[in-house]
């Protein structure tokens, strides 16, 4: 009788075991905190969004998100808070694409500037670890990440599937080199802190060079355009329709 016995509490601590495993296993997927090291050994912390269904026998498209200076610093989450990290967490069980979140330390994500050299850095060694789709990346950023998004697209425009810059600004004399490149804009025209203007400007140019830009304005609304931009449902569609 004692072989039954120890079978049933052999089967109940597998039971028990099982769960726990499963939790552990979780924690791959989801809103994740990481931290980078660069060759020098000098950390920077980031998040990375990975879809639940994750395999590693699928490849995945990946969008590189630029946050706004008032979300500059070291700690790794406050940039999940504002644009696209609350889409995310709202939407986690069926985002369909993997959102890279770095932070600047620095104030800037000028393409010569080290955060965004740095968010370059993350996004390869991401690109290394994970099975993405290098056909499928695109770019988008809010306020400075929304200038960052026109200046690292101008800087290295064959990286990006698509961009979609959110109340920033970007240089009209170089929109020749991005004409290609599908691009989704959105401003508020009351934005006091970011011109409409800015937005304009590169609508304008992007036309003129040859380029068939989208381009959504939000009338009476202010700086924080983001909110109804990353909330838009046809933005995602759209933008997981664009290859390289």
């Amino acid at each position: 009788m004692r072989a039954p016995r120890i079978a049933v509490l052999f089967g109940t601590a597998l039971l028990l075991l099982v769960p726990s495993l499963l939790r552990a296993d979780e924690f791959t997927t989801g809103l994740l905190d990481r931290t980078y090291i660069d060759a020098d050994g000098k950390e920077a912390k980031y998040a990375l969004f990975v879809p639940l269904d994750y395999k590693a026998d699928k490849a995945y498209p990946l969008i590189l998100f630029l946050h706004g200076s008032g979300e500059t610093g070291t700690d790794g989450k406050m940039q999940t808070y504002v644009g696209l990290g609350p889409v995310l967490r709202m939407n986690a069980k069926k985002f369909p694409c993997f959102v890279l979140l770095p932070q600047s330390q620095d104030r800037s994500w000028q393409a010569d500037s080290k955060d965004a050299q740095r968010a370059l850095a993350v996004l390869d060694a991401v690109e290394k670890e994970f099975k993405i789709d290098e056909k499928r990346v695109y770019l988008t950023g809010l306020s400075m990440g929304g200038f960052g998004t026109w200046s690292l697209a101008q800087k290295n425009p064959e990286r990006w599937a698509a961009i979609v810059p959110v109340c920033g600004g970007g240089d009209p004399n170089q929109a020749k080199v991005i004409k290609d490149i599908p691009c989704w804009i959105f401003h508020g025209d009351a934005d006091k802190s970011v011109p409409v203007d800015r937005s304009r400007a590169m609508v304008e140019a992007l036309k003129a060079a040859g380029g068939q830009p989208k381009y959504t304005e939000y009338a009476g609304v202010g700086h924080n355009s983001w909110e109804m931009a990353y909330n838009t449902p046809d933005l995602y569609e759209w933008l997981l329709q664009q290859h390289k």
